[in-house]
């Protein structure tokens, strides 16, 4: 556990007294506006929280626990959901954060709200983290798979292979893949577990038809319009997340093909849109909440000093719905 930030810290770093920093925190008269940018600037760098009771700052501990991700989208939203309910009663709150998308973006916002604002943290897919930090943490689906810190994250490998043997069962033998992002653990195993399908069933992979979309649907409906494009276009494509699984829906659409009839498609988590989605998205479900859950109350052990796993893998399953049926001859 590192140091927390005090207010003589902040001070010190302003150029100010102890006391005109008090002012500035409690929201005192007798300080400029000039000095108050300046000492809530520090305090927004170094993550101390003006706003905790004198009390919190004296035990250290705010009973509040931070869920840090790079984004709100619909796969952290639904995750948030489950470790907010599996915080209920605990007598902790719950504080979500967005950081950013860059590389590292987990350790600024531990840096700034770890030990001062929040007691600890669920981190949602961090790109690059240390075991000892200032504040307890469990990750969810790291980039780099488990290592030393507590995990959350799910059979990425069978879940892709269930959905790869499904489109193969429907007699599909040109299918394209939209990968995900090459850094992270969980993009390797469902493209490995999507290469896996098609070697138990004997059938050569056309790497031609494997296009990195780092799960942006913008870069999803570029690589749709490539696979469509071939002399010898796909007759399914499997999206490594729905929201790229949704935009080669939107892109065969727009060229004037009709899903699954002309195109089968299959994606990967089963946040809400797919269910929403017309027609609604064949996809592999991954149960977010109950991950999001299952981290909150690893954390919760993790604080209160009770036994836990280090690692929880959860299983996949294979929502079938809309999107996909045999090709066309």
């Amino acid at each position: 556990m590192g140091p927390r930030v005090k207010l003589s810290d902040v001070a010190a770093r302003a150029g100010v007294s102890v006391a005109t920093v008090s002012k500035v925190v409690n929201g005192r008269y007798g300080v400029s506006k000039d000095t108050i940018a300046a000492v809530q600037q520090v305090i927004d760098e170094l993550g101390y929280a003006g706003n905790l009771s004198a009390s919190s700052l004296r035990a250290q501990q705010t009973h509040v626990l931070g869920v840090l991700v790079a984004d709100f989208e619909p796969f952290s939203a639904e995750l948030l959901k489950g470790a907010a309910k599996a915080a209920h009663g605990s007598g902790y709150e719950v504080l979500s954060h967005s950081g950013g998308d860059t590389h590292g973006w987990e350790r600024r916002s531990l840096a700034r709200l770890g030990g001062t604002l929040i007691d600890g943290a669920v981190i949602v897919t961090p790109t690059v983290l240390d075991a000892e930090t200032v504040v307890p943490i469990v990750a969810i689906d790291p980039h780099y798979g488990p290592n030393r810190l507590p995990t959350i994250d799910v059979d990425n490998f069978e879940g892709a292979e269930r959905a790869a043997q499904h489109l193969l069962s429907l007699g599909h033998r040109r299918i394209g893949f939209l990968g995900g992002r090459n850094e992270l653990d969980s993009s390797h195993l469902r493209e490995a577990g999507f290469r896996h399908a098609h070697a138990e069933a004997g059938i050569p992979v056309d790497p031609a038809l494997i296009i990195e979309t780092r799960y942006a649907p913008e870069n999803a409906a570029q690589a749709t319009r490539t696979l469509l494009g071939m002399a010898e276009p796909p007759t399914a494509i499997m999206g490594a997340n729905d929201l790229t699984a949704l935009a080669a829906i939107e892109v065969a659409q727009d060229l004037g093909l009709r899903v699954p009839e002309d195109l089968s498609v299959i994606g990967f988590d089963d946040i809400p849109e797919a269910g929403l989605a017309s027609p609604a998205l064949t996809t592999v479900r991954q149960p977010l909440q109950e991950m999001g859950a299952a981290a909150m109350r690893m954390l919760l052990d993790r604080i209160e000093g009770r036994e836990h796993a280090s690692h929880v893998r959860l299983d996949t399953s294979l929502v079938l719905r809309e999107t996909c049926a045999p090709p066309r001859p």
